[in-house]
């Protein structure tokens, strides 16, 4: 058998700790000359989806609206993360409470100035919300990979 280096997957447990603990994503995008967009995302997963908020002028939610395969990426510094392939609906009405709901995730402050500080942005921005719905997940989490961790004990942690 030779060593494929794909690290071993995530269990259940372990995948749904990294969605629910993490705040940022990098979320990938098709530009119209067909190349890659990626960007950083703040982001909520609420019921199996993620969520993030977005400008509608920016580059994703444009990108999005043309063509709706996406993949998303939620990762640690420990190498143990989830890779998302889904589609992304963008919702124009009623995006105060979902807004509100990233942006507690991320922002640590009192609940009182969080909700001013997302309707100040509101009222500044044409905003829309982002939900990607999983087609397929890919995990990985390099902890488990014992050839590569017995090279790193070997000739890093000598």
């Amino acid at each position: 058998m030779s060593y494929t280096g794909q690290a071993p997957p995530l269990n259940k447990e372990e995948t749904e700790a990294i969605l629910k603990e993490n705040t940022i994503a990098r979320i990938c995008t098709h530009n119209k000359d067909g190349t890659i967009h990626a960007t950083a995302v703040n982001y909520a997963y609420v019921n199996g989806q993620i969520v993030i908020g977005s400008i509608l002028s920016s580059r994703k939610t444009r990108n999005i609206k043309r063509n709706n395969n996406v993949t998303v990426l939620i990762d640690n510094e420990k190498a143990q993360g989830i890779l998302i392939y889904g589609k992304a609906k963008v919702e124009y009405d009623n995006v105060y409470p979902t807004a509100l709901s990233v942006w507690e995730k991320t922002i640590h402050a009192q609940r009182d100035k969080v909700e001013r500080l997302v309707k100040a942005y509101l009222d500044t921005v044409k905003y829309a919300i982002i939900r990607i719905t999983p087609q397929h997940i890919v995990t990985f989490d390099t902890t488990k990979d014992e050839i590569f961790n017995n090279l790193i004990k070997t000739y890093i942690k000598e």
